[in-house]
């Protein structure tokens, strides 16, 4: 199986290493995996988003126009990437930011309220991490433990701190998509 995916949103808000860890945890799990960055041109506060793809199979090319999973962390992604979702694919909206709706009815939409539940975790840096584990809850593309384990390879050093609340993060992310999808 393959799965296509674009994290999408503005500099500075962690799409990247969202993109960086569901790719690590692939791995971990012994997936053939890509990942692609593109910056706009101010870094932080610009746009920003990544491609991954996840499969059992080599990975010919890690660019993509159309993808299986979607996350908008902001308006202009959605707007941007909501036409590039395959029909029944998943829309992830981070709703804190986004106050419209998608146009389309194919596809299944989720709905995260990021930056009010990083905020009740007391850190907003990890909006990326609950919108992470709203993707792992709703669709299962790479399980849990790895994303743990990715996670602590990837905070190393003095972010090791920082461990714990992601981890909060991603399991609260995980509750979001499992009860939304009920």
């Amino acid at each position: 199986m393959t799965t296509r995916m674009i994290f999408a949103g503005f500099g500075g808000q962690g799409v990247m290493l969202m993109g960086q860890i569901i790719s690590l945890a692939g791995m971990i799990q012994g997936k053939n995996v890509t990942w692609m960055p593109s910056y706009g041109p101010e870094m932080r506060g610009g746009t920003a988003n990544c491609t991954v793809v996840i499969s059992d199979e080599p990975v010919a090319s890690p660019v993509t126009n159309k993808a299986e999973l979607i996350v908008a962390m902001n308006i202009p992604s959605m707007t941007k990437f909501e036409p590039c979702v395959e029909s029944g694919g998943f829309l992830f909206l981070n709703q804190s930011v986004i106050d419209r709706e998608p146009n389309r009815t194919d596809i299944n939409i989720v709905k995260v309220p990021s930056n009010e539940i990083a905020d009740e975790l007391g850190n907003l840096k990890v909006a990326n991490m609950v919108m992470l584990g709203a993707v792992i809850g709703a669709t299962n593309v790479v399980d849990v433990e790895s994303i743990f384990k990715a996670l602590e390879k990837k905070l190393s050093g003095g972010k090791t701190a920082l461990i714990e609340v992601n981890k909060q993060a991603i399991l609260k992310g995980i509750e979001i998509a499992k009860n939304t999808s009920k």
